[in-house]
Order: C-alpha cells, then sequence, then structure tokens
C-alpha cells in the first residue's frame, strides 16, 4: 500500500512519498528474537525480516490476481480490447509476476479453470482524529469483509459509516503515470493537453497526468499511443481537504492502515491526511 501526504492513501503497490516510506521502514522492523550468541540472534532476525516481506510479497500478488480476474470477467479476457485487464497486467510484470500466472488468473476468468466470482465493494468511514477514509474491496463474501472492515475501523479509534459518508470530500478523476524517462516534462505537457487531460505535473521520478473520468480511457490511448504503456493508469479518489496530524494520531492512523493492507480483500485505501516533515521524522526514528 503506497501512502503520498496530502494525497489518497492506495492498496496497492505503487508510489510512495513520505508517509508510504515511513510505513515501508515499520512494517520491515520484524521482531528480533535475542540469543544467548549474537551470530545466532543475526540470523534469526534476518529470517524474520525475510518471512515479512514474503508474506507482503503474497499478499500483493493475490491482490493483484482478483484484480487481473475481476477485469478479465467484467471485459474481455484479451488486454487489447479490455483497458482494465491490459492495466492489471501491466501492475503484475512491475510486480515481477510470471506469465504463467498472470495466463491462470485470466483463465480463472474464463471458467477454464473456475474459481471464485469476485465482486467490487466500498466502504468508507472515519479514522482518528476525522480522517476520512475510502476502502476499496474485491470479495467473495460481502459478509466477511463488512465484518473484517468494520472491526479494523473500531479497534483502531474509527468509525465505518455509510456509501457516499465521505466520498464527497474526494474528487474522482483518472490518473496516468509515466517514469522522467517518457519524455522531457514539455514533451509530457504537450502531449496531455493534446490529449484532453485536466493537468500533468512533472518532478524527478516521473510524470502524472490527470483527467476527469469520461475522458479516462481517451487520454490514456492518446498517451499510450505517444510514449507506450504507462507505469499505472487508474481512477483515484483524490482528497479536496486535508487532515493535519500530530505524533500521537499519525501513530493510530498508520496502524489502521496496516490492519486494512493487511487484508486480503482489501485492494486500495484512500485518505485525507496530511503528517509534517518533522512528525515523520520522529515516527521514522
Amino acid at each position: 500500500m503506497a501512502i503520498s501526504k496530502a494525497t489518497p492513501a492506495v492498496v496497492a503497490p505503487s508510489v510512495c512519498p513520505h508517509p508510504g516510506a515511513a510505513l515501508e521502514r515499520r512494517h520491515d522492523t520484524t521482531p528480533t528474537i535475542v540469543w544467548t550468541m549474537a551470530g545466532h540472534s543475526q540470523f534469526k532476525n534476518i529470517m524474520h525480516r525475510k518471512g515479512a516481506q514474503d508474506a507482503r510479497r503474497a499478499r500483493q500478488f493475490a491482490k493483484l490476481i482478483r484484480e487481473i480476474t475481476v477485469s478479465a470477467r467484467q471485459g474481455l479476457p484479451d488486454p487489447a480490447s479490455n483497458p482494465r485487464l491490459r492495466a492489471a497486467m501491466t501492475a503484475a510484470r512491475q510486480a515481477n509476476m510470471t506469465k504463467d500466472t498472470i495466463d491462470r488468473a485470466i483463465k480463472k476468468a474464463t471458467g477454464a479453470a473456475g474459481g471464485e466470482d469476485y465482486v467490487e465493494v466500498r466502504y468508507e468511514g472515519y479514522g482518528p482524529a476525522g480522517v476520512a477514509l475510502i476502502v476499496e474491496a474485491l470479495t467473495d463474501n460481502r459478509n466477511r469483509t463488512a465484518s473484517d472492515i468494520r472491526s479494523a475501523f473500531a479497534k483502531h479509534g474509527g468509525a465505518l459509516g455509510e456509501t457516499n459518508s465521505v466520498s464527497f470530500m474526494f474528487s474522482r478523476m483518472g490518473a496516468i503515470r509515466y517514469p522522467a524517462s517518457a519524455g522531457s516534462d514539455d514533451d509530457v505537457l504537450e502531449a496531455a493537453i493534446e490529449a484532453g487531460a485536466d493537468n500533468a505535473e512533472s518532478d524527478g521520478e516521473g510524470h502524472e497526468i490527470t483527467c476527469a473520468i469520461e475522458d479516462f480511457f481517451a487520454v490514456r490511448d492518446a498517451l499510450e499511443a505517444r510514449f507506450g504503456a504507462p507505469e499505472s493508469a487508474k481512477l483515484d479518489w483524490r482528497p479536496t481537504t486535508s487532515v493535519t496530524l500530530d505524533e500521537d494520531r499519525a501513530t493510530s492512523l498508520l496502524k489502521l492502515l496496516d490492519v486494512l493492507e493487511d487484508n486480503d480483500d482489501v485492494q486500495n485505501v484512500y485518505a485525507n491526511f496530511d503528517i509534517p516533515d518533522a512528525v515523520m521524522q520522529r515516527l521514522s526514528a
């Protein structure tokens, strides 16, 4: 799950400024078993870290496979004719998923290999300090997922609300991202304007183009024709306001986000929080 300051927190593999980097460090800080011999202690700590990394990778693959399966089931199993499937396959390849695994996920959708019937659900609620959260999930059991999400909110200082209880504090838009090597800032801006995008922002890491949801596919296809396949192309929730958190409230919120990320049904999480740099430094120490 990537979390960006003053931008939506996303479950999925992806973009990671300050808070996201802190989360990665927190995940890597696994319990250390102290042995009498220092060498054994170091080895045990390394094994714990590797186990945690393997578990995260397995969860990431499970989420990607679900997205591929649902994308193929809702449209055609041919990525050339199914934009959502094409984006899902791109994300899977970026996560180093093998071609065989991707093909098996598509076969599940076509019925050639059986498999669960996943449905898309969205949950909305408030976390610690009144932070608004939108949780997107793919599940084969609505009751189980709803119970898990409600419990996560309740145990970490939040409350699950009704549909549309917080979405009015976010804007729905298309977001397309390219690496910096795709083209110069001017070239990308020019192409974005010609494609009908609303905005294009560039930095040392890459270019992000945003557009209205009704223009998403046309903008994405126009950019893909010029620059090739993007790093990511999806519909996003972007907050229109943000809640600034102190250290205690930031700690509570990050615990809730950790729990949501660990849920296999959860695909994406968006939140309207901001953590000042000074607080992030203390949390990362």
